[in-house]
């Protein structure tokens, strides 16, 4: 009995500790991301997804909010804003490609960006979601950083915001890969950018698997899709 109350009270102590959390997510990704390695780098074993499914399982079991969680993990997330700054790099490196393929990669972004808020958007007002969940969702295929600051401006919830882009993450890094070749779509520079318009980060990340081309394009596209949703929702109160 002494023992269990020994081990209750460690835990307590630990569960209010910053490093707990931030270690229990690198812990989390490391066991996901060998399980994908065990499966070949499979389009449906995305180590994301286990990830996500490890902690979601360590949170209920111990009964921890989220909240404290984030407060432990806070520093991942703070590393996804120099992150999403760095996607410059592969940008300027592949400035001269970006140029001969201004045209095609401009409607292709457009395109992608425009689609992506309409349906979310569209799907979630159809079925009779409130004005802050279509804001949280609207932001969903860009980076969370820009995704959470975008929709706490417009009145949306960053936490929600947060679980869509997960999931539109993990989802694309899923489906990418069967459907461009259902699609019999050879350019490993068209196929990264895409994924990297429609799924973002966890996206770029497979698209890095498959090709460093395709990783690439998948960097410059989720850099200039967040930068284009970031324009067009400062851009909307002007025209209200």
């Amino acid at each position: 009995m002494t023992e269990g109350v020994e081990l209750y009270s460690i835990w307590v102590y630990l569960s209010e500790t910053p490093l707990l959390w931030l270690t229990a997510t690198l812990v989390a990704y490391l066991i996901g991301d060998a399980i994908a390695n065990h499966f070949g780098r499979h389009p449906a074993a995305s180590a994301v997804l286990f990830a996500a499914i490890i902690l979601v399982v360590v949170l209920v079991v111990t009964d921890t909010p989220y909240q404290t969680y984030f407060e432990g993990a806070q520093f991942v997330h703070f590393l996804l804003g120099p992150a999403t700054v760095s996607l410059a790099v592969p940008l300027w490196r592949n400035r001269q490609a970006v140029k001969r393929n201004l045209l095609p990669m401009s409607v292709a972004l457009v395109a992608g960006c425009v689609t992506a808020i309409i349906s979310a958007v569209g799907i979630a007002w159809m079925l009779g979601a409130p004005p802050s969940v279509l804001a949280s969702l609207s932001t969903k295929s860009v980076t969370s950083p820009i995704a959470m600051a975008l929709t706490e401006t417009i009145g949306g919830i960053p936490s929600l915001a947060a679980v869509a882009v997960m999931i539109t993450g993990i989802f694309g890094s899923i489906v990418v890969t069967p459907l461009m070749n259902a699609l019999r779509v050879k350019d490993y520079a068209a196929r990264g950018f895409a994924a990297g318009v429609a799924s973002h980060g966890v996206g770029t990340a497979r698209a890095f698997q498959v090709s460093e081309e395709a990783g690439t394009f998948a960097g410059i596209a989720m850099g200039l899709n967040g930068a284009l949703t970031s324009l067009i929702f400062l851009a909307i109160p002007a025209f209200l």
